[in-house]
């Protein structure tokens, strides 16, 4: 998993974008390395958020959010009624069918992201309220608002997996790797 983009394994600016969503992927699947299902839902902090709450949301999030790009519905409608379990798995929901969904989630982004004739297209924003009226935005914003979504929750995990067994990213990345730097 990417650590660290460098400048020349980017390419264009499509590339570049899906290099930065992945890298922040990683920080997110690193923090996940090696728990069982009950430390990876237990709440550590101060917050109520656990690993994986985190998964579902950020994976439930990009879908949503190439689906709108695509002016198709998200796969998971959610609204008062069903917003909480966005944050925690349920049923038969688990780290691993998350993690395999959202292997499936950022090839359908990759895809997309590179079919588009232009990273300028835009498309309508939902009619929620919070969005402004009659609101578009571009596929290039889709993609900076993705790497925004999944760097801030990156950090969160971060501070979860490090509440939880001290584990820092530099552990888990060289954990990941194999390697013993930083």
């Amino acid at each position: 998993m990417v650590t660290h983009v460098p400048a020349e394994a980017q390419g264009d600016e499509r590339g570049a974008l899906l290099a930065f969503i992945e890298e922040q992927r990683g920080g997110i699947r690193r923090a996940l390395l090696g728990l069982t299902a009950e430390q990876a839902a237990s709440t550590p902090s101060a917050s109520e958020l656990s690993l994986s709450g985190l998964l579902k949301h950020v994976v439930e999030v990009e879908q949503s959010w190439i689906a709108r790009a695509k002016q198709e519905p998200p796969a998971v409608q959610r609204d008062e009624s069903n917003w909480g379990e966005t944050f925690r798995l349920v049923g038969d929901e688990s780290v691993e069918s998350q993690l395999a969904y959202w292997d499936k989630v950022a090839a359908e982004t990759e895809a997309y992201v590179r079919s588009v004739p232009s990273l300028d297209d835009t498309f309508p924003l939902p009619p929620d309220p919070w969005f402004p009226p009659e609101g578009r935005v571009s596929v290039r914003w889709v993609c900076l608002h993705l790497i925004r979504e999944l760097a801030r929750h990156a950090g969160h995990a971060d501070i979860i997996r490090e509440s939880l067994d001290g584990a820092t990213a530099f552990q888990l990345v060289n954990k990941e790797q194999g390697t013993n730097w930083g």
